[in-house]
């Protein structure tokens, strides 16, 4: 692995996985709040203007999505923890050439080379 060494790599990584858990955590407890005014809550759901009812929604549903979100990035770490252990973290998944040393950087989770990274995002 050229240009980051592993107790490097490995710091990163468990800085990145404290921040994602942080952000789990934010997230799911904003997730599992009632929405104000339905069932559940102190207001009765008639009392909120439908509009009020469909944006608590849609910021739920936003929620919902950004903590999907972490939580493949959690994987994400996770499997370049475990790359990391056999030796092979800061190689493409794809085509096996090693991650630029910046993009690990500032993406340490990184499973692919900019330019798979710029294919897999085409193609999903």
């Amino acid at each position: 692995m050229k240009g980051i060494d592993a107790t490097t790599a490995r710091e990163r990584l468990e800085q990145r996985r404290r921040e994602l858990d942080d952000l789990r955590e934010a997230f799911q407890h904003e997730a599992a709040s009632p929405i104000e005014g339905a069932g559940g809550s102190e207001l009765s759901a008639t009392d909120q203007h439908p509009a009020d009812l469909g944006t608590d929604t849609f910021e739920r549903s936003k929620d919902v999505s950004i903590l999907s979100g972490v939580e493949r990035s959690l994987a994400d770490v996770q499997f370049a923890l475990d790359q990391l252990a056999v030796g092979t973290y800061g190689r493409c998944q794809a085509c096996g050439k090693e991650i630029g040393a910046a993009r690990l950087e500032a993406r340490p989770e990184a499973r692919y080379c900019i330019e798979d990274q710029s294919t897999v995002e085409r193609t999903a």
